[in-house]
């Protein structure tokens, strides 16, 4: 009898896309795209699980894999919750577990939909969200789910998460991210526009598997360079800015505890008032995200890029050099994360805003009570580990 043995596969390629609500349309180019990315590179694998819309308004969720540019195994059925955890954590599970089968060397996950940040993302069409703390537990779940059915693989991981949704490059969604396992993280501080990351960033992760840098200077350049639209003078990127970033446990450990030195120092000399106002000032004057004009009634206008406050804080001569170190030091640990990245200096679709200062991960920086958490409780973006683990809420009870 002879034995058929897979094909080595080098990119195991998750498509997790939750299409029940306005994005339906326009980002099913994303599982689209897959075929054509795997027809082009035999390296890439798809496990596909997307719910969309099946005639009229009626919701149901394909499932399929995606290989040599044909569509296998695939299978319809009711619509699936996909902001509930169980849902994801069973996918993350069924892409290791294809992963194994086809024997590929990394495991990606492309998450597809509306996003918001340290509030979450994969949102229904009642608006809910799945927290960005389950987001991640999710994805450590679903790999323990696969350890256990499969002890002989249980070293297979997810290695990266591409954020195919707004807003997700963020120091708590890295931090908890890493927590779970994964390596990497491809995605924007700022909104972006639908149909969002193009799915060939798959093969720019399959053709550097062994070089981080690499892949992640291909990954930014794919997503930067795409532009959608047919008339040049309608055509946009996906992003006005875009970071892939190193989940590295103690890379994140430093910027942590970094920032946390930072955000002691910061509250303990904000009982001076002349200090307290100048720590109000420099961090105001870097713009939150979505800078879209006539936006204020967003709830992003504190996720700031860290590395711009922290910068604006180490050059202010009116603090003592000792918090202008520690400035300059939390500065230097979240630099140290950031593989690539790309920014526009004028972003047309965003309204023309400026993003030159949008270089890596945001942190949550309110300055008036009302940007703490303007969403709350539907959205809660100071709900995770990371911000308490660097005494958030210390600073911000002392200067918001």
């Amino acid at each position: 009898m002879q034995t058929t043995i897979a094909p080595r596969r080098t990119l195991e390629f998750g498509i997790y896309r939750d299409g029940d609500n306005n994005l339906d349309a326009i980002q099913e180019s994303a599982v689209v795209q897959a075929v054509g990315v795997s027809r082009h590179d035999s390296r890439v694998a798809f496990a596909v699980e997307d719910t969309t819309a099946h005639g009229g308004d009626r919701l149901g969720t394909d499932r399929f894999d995606v290989a040599d540019g044909r569509i296998t195994h695939a299978r319809s059925g009711s619509a699936q919750e996909m902001s509930d955890p169980q849902t994801l954590t069973a996918f993350v599970a069924h892409a290791l577990d294809e992963a194994e089968a086809c024997g590929a060397s990394q495991t990606w996950l492309d998450l597809v939909d509306h996003g918001g940040g340290d509030g979450g993302g994969l949102e229904t069409s009642d608006g809910r969200v799945m927290p960005m703390p389950q987001i991640a537990s999710a994805i450590a779940d679903g790999t323990a789910l696969h350890a256990r059915a499969h002890p002989e693989d249980a070293g297979r991981r997810i290695d990266g998460v591409v954020a195919n949704q707004c807003l997700m490059a963020t120091m708590g969604f890295a931090d908890a991210l890493s927590r779970a396992g994964v390596r990497y993280l491809a995605a924007s501080p700022e909104t972006m526009v639908a149909p969002g990351v193009p799915t060939g960033v798959a093969h720019a992760i399959a053709a550097h598997e062994s070089d981080p840098e690499l892949m992640a200077h291909a990954i930014v350049g794919d997503v930067m360079g795409t532009e959608y639209g047919v008339d040049p003078f309608e055509a946009y990127a996906p992003a006005a800015a875009f970071d892939v970033l190193d989940l590295d446990p103690q890379k994140i450990a430093r910027a942590e505890s970094a920032i946390k030195r930072l955000n002691d120092t910061l509250a303990a000399n904000a009982s001076n008032p002349s200090i307290r106002r100048a720590i109000r000032e420099d961090i105001a004057s870097v713009d939150g995200m979505a800078r879209i004009p006539q936006s204020k009634g967003l709830p992003w206008r504190a996720d700031r890029p860290a590395m711009a406050v922290y910068d604006r804080i180490a050059s202010d001569a009116r603090f003592d050099a000792h918090l202008r170190n520690e400035a300059r030091t939390a500065s230097g640990a979240v630099r140290d994360l950031v593989l690539a990245h790309r920014e526009s200096a004028h972003f047309g679709p965003l309204g023309g805003a400026d993003y030159r200062d949008a270089v890596g991960p945001t942190v949550h920086l309110p300055t008036s009570r009302k940007q703490i958490d303007p969403w709350a409780p539907a959205v809660g973006e100071t709900n995770n580990a990371f911000y308490g683990a660097v005494d958030a809420p210390s600073l911000t009870r002392a200067i918001a």
